[in-house]
């Protein structure tokens, strides 16, 4: 009887593999795993485990492809655009985390900038960093390096942190900044010459949404968790806990939790120039 072939006809028209989807897009096979690791799609799979894509899932991956390449969102950006979703309020002095939105825009008026002229600086859209300003939407760790850069400054001056020393911080007392992803980054101390100190918390399927450097050298200590470490897509590191992780600033770093665990780590600087 024929309804078997028939079947078998209308699966091999209807789905395609991941390399056959990776060439349709222009884009590669590692990178539709990394969408379908950050969570934006969910591809079928086949009795062998394999992925497989169907003309709904091509749909939504060539509107990915576009918010990525043409209106330069990140994943969160990305996620929220999919959702139909108007980015939410950025948390504001809660937990001692500054509204970095009227710091940035400050930055960017004191250097000359329009919001073109440093969106396009920054790697970033107009809109973005507009919602960004607005306190509409929060960046990612990469995103904020790169508009630290960009305003020739580093992270550091986002936090609000006070103008005089302080020795001792206690829990209730540190800065954070929160990005779009929930990560979550406490100041562990203020006043240093050379070391910049931060407690890194990662929720499950977050991280720096890209890579980025700059001058110096890091030191990674992993408290709880794992967390996937990328060295200018050459070197890739898996850390848990217990881990102690070295490598030089200058070389382009990203890094996500794949877990649904959280992620902590003591992260340092040296100097002071993220």
């Amino acid at each position: 009887m024929p309804p078997r072939k028939r079947n078998s006809d209308t699966v091999r028209a209807r789905f395609l593999t991941i390399g056959q989807t990776a060439r349709i897009l222009g884009v590669s096979s590692s990178t539709l795993r990394l969408w379908e690791s950050v969570g934006l799609i969910s591809p079928a799979r086949n009795s062998g485990k394999y992925r497989l894509y169907n003309p709904e899932m091509l749909e939504l991956l060539k509107r990915i492809k576009y918010l990525r390449d043409v209106k330069k969102l990140n994943v969160p950006g990305i996620k929220q655009a999919l959702d139909g979703k108007r980015p939410p309020p950025a948390a504001s002095q809660v937990n001692n985390q500054p509204d970095i939105g009227a710091q940035l825009r400050k930055l960017r008026k004191d250097r000359g900038l329009g919001v073109v002229a440093a969106a396009e600086q920054a790697q970033i859209s107009p809109g973005f960093l507009s919602a960004i300003e607005l306190s509409r939407a929060n960046a990612s760790v990469a995103t904020l390096q790169r508009l630290a850069a960009t305003y020739n400054t580093t992270v550091l001056e986002f936090f609000d942190i006070p103008h005089h020393k302080r020795r001792l911080i206690r829990p209730q007392q540190r800065r954070s900044l929160k990005t779009e992803s929930g990560v979550l980054m406490e100041l562990l101390s203020t006043g240093t010459k050379m070391l910049e100190c931060m407690l890194f918390r990662v929720p499950p399927k977050a991280g720096s949404d890209g890579a980025y450097s700059h001058v110096g050298e890091e030191f990674i200590y992993m408290l709880k968790g794992s967390l996937e470490f990328w060295l200018d897509e050459l070197e890739f590191h898996v850390l848990q806990e217990g881990d102690s992780f070295w490598f030089e600033s200058n070389i382009g770093h990203r890094w996500f939790n794949p877990t649904d665990k959280e992620a902590v780590l003591i992260w340092v600087n040296t100097p002071l120039t993220f």
